[in-house]
């Protein structure tokens, strides 16, 4: 099976075809929606596709290009506005061949110092951008979910270490917009998460955190979890009162960023993120705003001795990486094995330049408040919510959740546009998710008409 001699013609047409459909893809314009498939219609179409004697290079490859492909939704689709989409540029979407062929460890310096001196310079104008001092640094890792798990193991460690004798800090305070990964890493850490009630803004506040936090006493947290951009709504937590109540009562200040961190990119919304350069951690999923391919969540540390201390992992085998003073990645997060993951997000900032991502999150900045202008301009429409970055929410006067589910599943159907419904407060709504820089005001237009 391994190697590629010479002589080898079939491997070699496959080489072939595999970098042809590649790129033609990336020269789609627009890429197909393409939709879902039923299990059964797979079945029929696709068939047993793992068998003892395999079906060859060509055969495998058809069966992807003609059957697979088409039955899982283009992300980057212009009009794919649901979740937070991906739109990696064609740059990053390339490199990300490169570093499946490149067979690169990116877990120590020792295996992957090239790798790890790159990525470290994409984290490094992550971490510009928060204002984080120059001994800041992190790992990428693959999604918002491990990046705020690693970051919440490394606050508990940090907690523990520094308390009182007698005292074990087991809680995590956030606001009930916070993202499910939040729930999940206490669940997983058997941590209690407590809820502070957002204000009339929907924002985690300072005032009313430290009521909650003396309340239940301080010393039992370990840390403190603010949003930069909600999923739902986009909602950027007062960051700089809930600093402030962190340092007043030495509480650690982690801050997702995974969907609106991108943001800091764009100086017409900076002044939203005041406060965030006091955080003992960030996360921010290049893989959404910042336009690199899946996975990649940026995990930065203000102190990464402190994470060292929580994610270190010995073993005898292991010596000869935790002996050096070296940067290894698998010491800032929990896992040990890693792809370059961060390469294809580093090499499309190399390639085109950090002006370019400014221009990109403004343009989009651009579209989402046109769509905002727009429904406020049609009476049938109406926006919920203070929009604060890209994500725009709006009910449809008098339409009902089937109404809405009926209107999602039609323009899927025709393969016109992937728009889902959301839920908040028991209301079901329409929510547009405006990352993608090929997404138009024209499109944006299209699919308000649709909802007649």
């Amino acid at each position: 099976m391994h190697g590629f001699p010479d002589d080898n013609t079939s491997l070699a047409e496959l080489a072939q075809i595999v970098l042809d459909y590649s790129k033609e893809r990336l020269e789609l314009d627009p890429v197909p929606l393409d939709g879902p498939r039923t299990l059964a219609q797979l079945e029929a179409t696709a068939g047993q596709t793992v068998t003892a004697a395999g079906l060859g290079g060509h055969a495998a490859m058809d069966l992807f290009a003609e059957v697979l492909a088409p039955a899982c939704l283009s992300v980057d689709h212009p009009r794919y506005l649901s979740f937070i989409p991906c739109a990696p540029t064609e740059a990053a979407a390339m490199f990300d061949l490169v570093v499946g062929a490149s067979s690169i460890y990116a877990g120590s310096w020792l295996e992957g110092s090239g790798a790890v001196y790159a990525e470290n310079q994409a984290l490094r104008w992550i971490s510009d951008l928060i204002g984080l001092p120059a001994e800041a640094g992190g790992v990428f890792v693959p999604g918002g979910t491990i990046g705020n798990l690693s970051a919440l193991v490394a606050a508990r460690t940090e907690a523990r270490r520094t308390a009182a004798e007698g005292q074990r800090p087991f809680r995590v305070a956030t606001t009930r917009g916070a993202h499910s990964s939040i729930q999940s890493a206490c669940d997983v850490m058997d941590a209690e998460l407590t809820t502070v009630e957002p204000d009339e803004r929907g924002r985690l506040t300072g005032e009313r955190l430290r009521e909650v936090l003396l309340e239940g006493g301080p010393e039992t947290y370990f840390a403190v979890v603010a949003t930069a951009g909600t999923t739902n709504f986009g909602i950027i937590d007062d960051l700089a009162s809930v600093a402030e109540v962190c340092r007043e009562l030495g509480i650690w200040f982690h801050v997702d960023g995974a969907y609106g961190g991108a943001g800091l990119a764009a100086p017409s919304v900076r002044h939203l993120y005041a406060g965030i350069e006091h955080c003992d951690s960030f996360i921010v999923d290049p893989h959404k705003w910042l336009f690199a391919p899946f996975d990649c969540c940026a995990l930065i540390y203000r102190n990464p001795a402190a994470a060292r201390n929580a994610h270190t992992q010995r073993a005898g085998y292991l010596d000869v990486l935790t002996a050096a003073t070296d940067w290894n990645p698998t010491d800032y997060s929990v896992g040990l094995t890693r792809r370059a993951r961060g390469l294809p997000f580093w090499f499309s900032l190399a390639t085109h330049g950090t002006e370019a991502y400014t221009t990109a999150v403004e343009g989009t900045l651009d579209v989402a408040s046109f769509a905002e202008a727009e429904i406020h301009r049609r009476e049938e429409l109406e926006l919920v919510g203070e929009r604060f970055l890209s994500v725009v929410v709006f009910r449809r006067i008098g339409w009902t959740a089937a109404d809405y589910a009926a209107w999602s599943d039609r323009i899927l159907e025709e393969e016109f546009a992937f728009v889902v419904p959301t839920n908040h407060e028991g209301e079901t709504l329409a929510r547009f998710a405006i990352v993608n820089p090929q997404t138009t005001t024209a499109d944006i237009a299209a699919i308000l008409d649709s909802m007649v």
